[in-house]
This record gives structure tokens, C-alpha cells and sequence, in this order.
């Protein structure tokens, strides 16, 4: 016998997106069901962020070891043990997993259902014995791995963002197609955790970032020993002996083959739509995702869609903040529009890549030579230079007002900064807004600070500006 549920809201997704809508719509007294057919917690819990920058921490745990004779201290051979590395990892995710749990929404007054949602109609959901008619719905059902056609990929093993944190044992040599953040995270922190590491990319890596900022990463990742191969295209993907494999790519008309033991596919994700039974709905989609209006609703005014599925910039805090926004919008009828002029997205390798906003190619595509470039290198600040972290540099671009437009970042705790700058562009600050605050020394942050008084050197070298301050100094 199916039972009927008429709540005011049902979530479909329990990733970071789907949690936050049910989190605060039950923090209102607003009834919610929440239906998800795998982990609390979704990809990013699971299988993305948590995980990945946990093995990210053991490997500059190792790196740090091999660094220490710059600092005048003697360390012994590095001995990595995977299976405590693993331990390590799902530790982590052990500690976070509490906050996502079924117990911990039951206990919010979240309905949680563990099963499959299937839309019916236009405002009809199944899962599992349950039939779900709401005020409004939202989907928030992730992302998966995209795995492409290559030939040959279907007859050997490979791994995903989703298997690849389950490995217990040392790989002696990781062979990578994607060169992409999370194709480029695995590599480093795997290398320093002793693997051998090739990635192969079939345009630029890090491409969607400031060519001279990611240039600046690759260039320390192939000094550490990783090999990457860009423009290249895989061609063909075969065995070697029983448990190994072999790549074929071409590179300027060239063939190259690279052969390792374990291969690992980072080239994407695609937007978790299938079996939704979208078309049921009235809720267009494509291949790229649920199509949604600027204000997050679908063609089924009942129903919205936030995070990875909708496609466009898949990121968890993206999720988050298309959350809150849908919040506003069913709870209070307020604007549901993302500016996503204002999101932040890093690269968690070292040194971080982060970005906000436009960058130079950016902003010279949409306001020609209008706009001010300032930099600052990292080897100019005092911070850097006492923890031998000068590799790097930090560039801010304005228009003609001195209005920020974009900052990229490469370098230690790009990450971190981002959030400055993040908060700079959606309250539209201008350069002289950010000359003129304090910033504590010695800190790495004090890198912005100096890029922005740069804007004064031209002042300083006007003639009209010399003759005015001559003029002022007659007057005492």
C-alpha cells in the first residue's frame, strides 16, 4: 500500500546542495522530504572535496619531510604505508559524516526517504512505497564521472573520482587522462605519496584558468617529477600483460604510448538526470543538464534545480549558494537570481590556483584596453620569504574606475585569500577600497595590499603631480 506524502517541499539529492535546501527550510518549521537513493552526503562527502584534500594533506605531509633540510633540519627516509593513508582518508570523512546523516535530518523533522524518485507528472514524485505531492520541489541530484568513448576503455580496469579513494596499496606508476583540477590534484598528491605519475591532456591543463597563473603550477608539478603531456589526444586505450595498461595518444600528428600499472579517468562530470523521469515532468534538459531560468526554476514553475545537475560552474559551494538563494525564493518570494561574477573556484594543489571574477583574457574580451592589470609576486613579501613560499604571484584586474573585475591567484593559501576577493567583487570594491584598509604583518594576504598601491606608480612619476606637491611644499 503506498503511502501519500503532501509536504511543502521535496528535496531530491542528499549532496551539499539538496542538505542545505532541507537544513534550513526545517529550521523554519517548513515540512520537507528528502529522498536520496545512495550516501548521505553525496559526491563531495563521499567521493570529491573531503576525500581528495585529505590525500591531498598526506602528500604535503611527505613533501614537507623531503623540504626539511632547507630549513636546517635533518629528516629520515620517507616510508609511505597506503593502508594507514586510506585509514587516514576515511577518517575524515568518518568525522564529517555525522552532519549529513539520516539521523541527524530525522532529528531536524526532515522526512528522509532512502530510495529512487521517478517524477510521474508534473507534480508527482515515486520513491520507493511513497507518493510525494509538494508545494515545490527541488533537485539537487549531483554529478557523476564522465567517462569518454576512447577505444579500448571498456576491456581494462580503471578508476573514478568514486573508486579511486578506496586503493590501499601503493600504484607504482598512475597514468591520468584529464588535466583538469581533479585530474591535476590526484597527480600531485599521489607523486609526493611515492607513485610514479604521468597525466595526459587534450588541450591545455588548468585550461580554464589564467594561462600565466596555471603555468606557474605546472611548472612546479613537472619539477616535482610529474610528466604531463598536453594537446595530446588519447587514441586508444589497451592492456599490458594482465594487470597493467597502455595509452596511445597523438601529439602534432605524433603517436606517444605510455604504459603504467593503473589508469585513472578525470575528464569531467556529467549532470545526474537520468531516471528522473524529467520528460513525465515537463522539465527540459539536455545532455549538459536541467535547463533553469535565471531564477533557478525549471520549465515546471513548481519545480527548481540547483548545483551540478543545472551543469554550467560544479562546485559544492556553488550548490550551497544556489541553496540559499532557492530558499529566499520559496520561503520569502524574494530574488532567486546567481551572479556568478561573485564565485570563487580553487585548485588544491601546490601551489592553490584560485580565481574570482574575470580574468585578464576575460576582461580584455569584454572591455578592450580599459582596464588596469596590477600584480604582486609573492618573493616581495615577507611572509613568503620566512616559509619559503615565493613561488607564486597574485594579479587584480580593474577597469578604467578602478572597479575590481577579477583576481587570479597562484600560490600558498590561494584558497584562502579567494574569500577576500570573492567579497570584493559582490560588493563591487574599487582598488582604492582595498589600499586602504590594515593588514597585519607578516601575512601572505599582504600580497593584495601591495598589488593595489601599485595602482599609484604612475602617479608617482607624473610630472603634474611632482609640480603640485613642489607647490605645496612653498606653503609649509
Amino acid at each position: 500500500m503506498s503511502n501519500e506524502l503532501t509536504p511543502d517541499i521535496c528535496v531530491i539529492g542528499a549532496g551539499s546542495g539538496g542538505l542545505s535546501v532541507a537544513a534550513a527550510a526545517a529550521s523554519f518549521g517548513v515540512s520537507v522530504v528528502l529522498v536520496e537513493k545512495g550516501k548521505m552526503g553525496g559526491d563531495c562527502l563521499n567521493y570529491g572535496c573531503v576525500p581528495s584534500k585529505a590525500l591531498l594533506s598526506a602528500g604535503k605531509h611527505a613533501q614537507s619531510i623531503r623540504n626539511a633540510a632547507a630549513y636546517g633540519i635533518s629528516a629520515s627516509e620517507i616510508k609511505v604505508n597506503f593502508r594507514k593513508v586510506h585509514e587516514h582518508v576515511h577518517g575524515v570523512i568518518a568525522a564529517i559524516e555525522p552532519n549529513d546523516s539520516v539521523e541527524r535530518f530525522t532529528g531536524l523533522g526532515v522526512e528522509v526517504i532512502e530510495a529512487d524518485a521517478r517524477f510521474t507528472d508534473a507534480r508527482t514524485v515515486t520513491a520507493g512505497d511513497n507518493i510525494i505531492r509538494p508545494r515545490r520541489f527541488v533537485i539537487a541530484t549531483g554529478s557523476s564521472p564522465f567517462v569518454p568513448p576512447i577505444p579500448g576503455l571498456d576491456e581494462v580496469a580503471y578508476l573514478t573520482n568514486e573508486t579511486i579513494f578506496d586503493n590501499t596499496r601503493k600504484m607504482g606508476h598512475l597514468i591520468i587522462v584529464g588535466g583538469g583540477p581533479i585530474g591535476m590534484e590526484m597527480a600531485q598528491a599521489h607523486h609526493r605519496l611515492g607513485c610514479q605519475v604521468t597525466v595526459i591532456e587534450g588541450e591545455r591543463a588548468l585550461g580554464k584558468d589564467d594561462p600565466e597563473l596555471a603555468g606557474i603550477v605546472l611548472e612546479n608539478l613537472r619539477n616535482e617529477g610529474i610528466v604531463i603531456h598536453e594537446g595530446a589526444q588519447v587514441s586508444q586505450v589497451s592492456k599490458k600483460g594482465k594487470t597493467g595498461v597502455r595509452v596511445t595518444c597523438q601529439t602534432n600528428g605524433s603517436e606517444t604510448i605510455v604504459e603504467g600499472t593503473h589508469l585513472l579517468i578525470a575528464t569531467g562530470r556529467v549532470p545526474n538526470t537520468e531516471n528522473l523521469g524529467l520528460e513525465d515532468a515537463g522539465i527540459d534538459h539536455d545532455r549538459k543538464g536541467i535547463k533553469v531560468r535565471s531564477d533557478l526554476r525549471t520549465s515546471n514553475r513548481r519545480v527548481y534545480a540547483i548545483g551540478d545537475v543545472i551543469g554550467g560552474l560544479q562546485f559544492t559551494h556553488v550548490a550551497n549558494y544556489h541553496a540559499g538563494l532557492v530558499i529566499r525564493s520559496i520561503l520569502f518570494r524574494l530574488s532567486a537570481k546567481p551572479d556568478n561574477n561573485q564565485i570563487p573556484w580553487v585548485t588544491y594543489t601546490e601551489p592553490e590556483l584560485g580565481q574570482v571574477g574575470l580574468t585578464e583574457a576575460q576582461a580584455r574580451e569584454k572591455h578592450g584596453s580599459r582596464i588596469q592589470v596590477l600584480r604582486w609576486p609573492y618573493e616581495e613579501n615577507d611572509r613568503a620569504q620566512a616559509e619559503r613560499k615565493t613561488q607564486g604571484l597574485i594579479k587584480m584586474v580593474a577597469d578604467r574606475k578602478g572597479r575590481i573585475l577579477g583576481v587570479s591567484i597562484a600560490g600558498a593559501q590561494a584558497g584562502e585569500m579567494m574569500n577576500t576577493w570573492s567579497l570584493a567583487i559582490s560588493q563591487g570594491m574599487k582598488v582604492r577600497d582595498v589600499t586602504g584598509y590594515v593588514s597585519p604583518y607578516p601575512t601572505l594576504t599582504e600580497i593584495g595590499k601591495r598589488a593595489a598601491i601599485s595602482s599609484y606608480a604612475p602617479m608617482a612619476r607624473s610630472g603634474w603631480v611632482r609640480w603640485l606637491i613642489g607647490i605645496l611644499r612653498k606653503f609649509g
